[in-house]
């Protein structure tokens, strides 16, 4: 095992926290937005992922706190494309899954025989993360 580099851990944390919370409101934006006849169903979809990433930022800052860092109060900055069609709120859903993907990857990076609950952490959240992008590329499939 080798040393927790405990400074770029908790600054990563600290970047997924931001991530996660601006993902509560990019969801949650985009559920008040659907129309069409299948409204009802993505918008439980949208809410259900906004509650999602709330409990991920959740997660991250408990764990920074432990590792005595401080947790951001910022949100990650969120593109306003005023595309509002089912097909672009979830091609853009799609790009915030695989930006959360890579930040979960590059925790695992830092935290590899270092940290095995921070490793495990990070491998279940890129887990969640695939499991998302598979479910929005299937989403889209009807719009190709």
């Amino acid at each position: 095992m080798r040393e927790l580099d405990t400074e770029k851990t908790i600054n990563l944390l600290n970047t997924i926290m931001e991530f996660e919370l601006a993902g509560v409101v990019r969801y949650t934006h985009y559920s008040l937005m659907v129309t069409g006849p299948n409204r009802l169903s993505i918008v439980q979809f949208f809410q259900a992922q906004a509650t999602e990433s709330l409990l991920h930022a959740q997660q991250a800052g408990e764990i920074l706190t432990g590792l005595e860092g401080h947790p951001s109060q910022k949100i990650a900055p969120i593109e306003e494309t005023f595309q509002h069609t089912v097909k672009d709120i979830l091609q853009e859903s799609l790009s915030h899954e695989k930006k959360a993907l890579s930040l979960y990857k590059d925790l695992l990076d830092v935290v590899e025989n270092s940290s095995i609950y921070i490793e495990e952490y990070a491998r279940t959240l890129i887990g969640q993360e695939e499991l998302h992008s598979i479910e929005i590329k299937k989403m889209l499939r009807d719009f190709a």
